[in-house]
């Protein structure tokens, strides 16, 4: 048999829409003169059409970024490409589970972050051993030495992101999703970040970054994808498709 040098798709998402239904609620004046008139509350439900019939297959070893202002579906595509939110129409196939890393991910606020690693570790399908391992190196790579026996409830913010990163970069994942987690920390970490997320996807894994961050886009991505409000504007070449945004959006920046 022949050989073949066919690239092997392990996400395809095939004219995908994602429709949520949300209350809307306010007053509105009653009476001729609304000055005067009566304040009647009123709720309506209300469609807001999130992802438009989105279409694209991504390949192994693929680092593709995610681009488009804020509301225009990257993040509830990716959460439907996890499995996390369902889709309305279309479908979607991953060759592997798909792991989401968002900034919104959940740590035990009353935990230390040395719990809180051996808790994620084990999620991930470590051993206890190997996630006790797995402490020190974590812990460094999110500069958190000096905290990593506190409780999470006293990190900020930020801290707490580049923890969460940390933990889901520690090992291999066929399918990774980070979502603006690069946007937190110092450059430093950001570099590390930068170069962990080469490292996996040199290893034939596929990784998504949404991000806001077109430095970190361009720095870290074989391909960007455009999406403004649900509709897919450009798939290619991240350049290419980073300058075609900053034009539209009136920007010449890669920040």
């Amino acid at each position: 048999m022949a050989e073949t040098n066919e690239r092997k798709p392990v996400v395809i998402v095939d004219d995908v829409h994602i429709v949520y239904k949300v209350y809307a609620s306010g007053k509105r004046a009653v009476g001729e003169n609304s000055r005067n008139g009566l304040l009647k509350k009123k709720t309506q439900l209300r469609e807001v059409h999130a992802v438009k019939g989105v279409s694209f297959t991504v390949y192994e070893g693929e680092s593709v970024g995610l681009i488009g202002s804020n509301g225009s579906g990257k993040s509830s595509l990716m959460r439907a490409v996890s499995g996390l939110t369902p889709i309305d129409k279309g479908n979607i196939y991953a060759s592997a589970r798909p792991t989401l890393l968002g900034v919104g991910a959940a740590l035990l606020p009353a935990l230390s972050g040395e719990k809180n690693i051996l808790l994620g570790g084990m999620a991930m399908g470590l051993d206890r051993k190997e996630a006790e391992q797995s402490v020190d190196a974590i812990t460094e790579f999110a500069g958190l030495e000096q905290f990593i026996e506190l409780p999470m409830r006293t990190y900020s913010s930020g801290m707490s992101a580049r923890l969460r990163f940390a933990i889901a970069a520690h090992r291999d994942h066929d399918i990774l999703i980070i979502d603006e987690a690069l946007a937190v920390g110092d450059q430093a970490f950001r570099n590390r970040s930068e170069a962990r997320m080469r490292q996996m996807k040199d290893s034939a894994g596929t990784v998504f970054l949404v991000s806001h961050s077109m430095k970190s886009i361009l720095d870290t991505c074989t391909r960007v994808i455009w999406l403004e409000k649900g509709v897919l504007r450009m798939d290619g070449d991240p350049q290419t498709v980073v300058d075609a945004y900053n034009a539209a959006n009136g920007s010449t920046t890669v920040d």
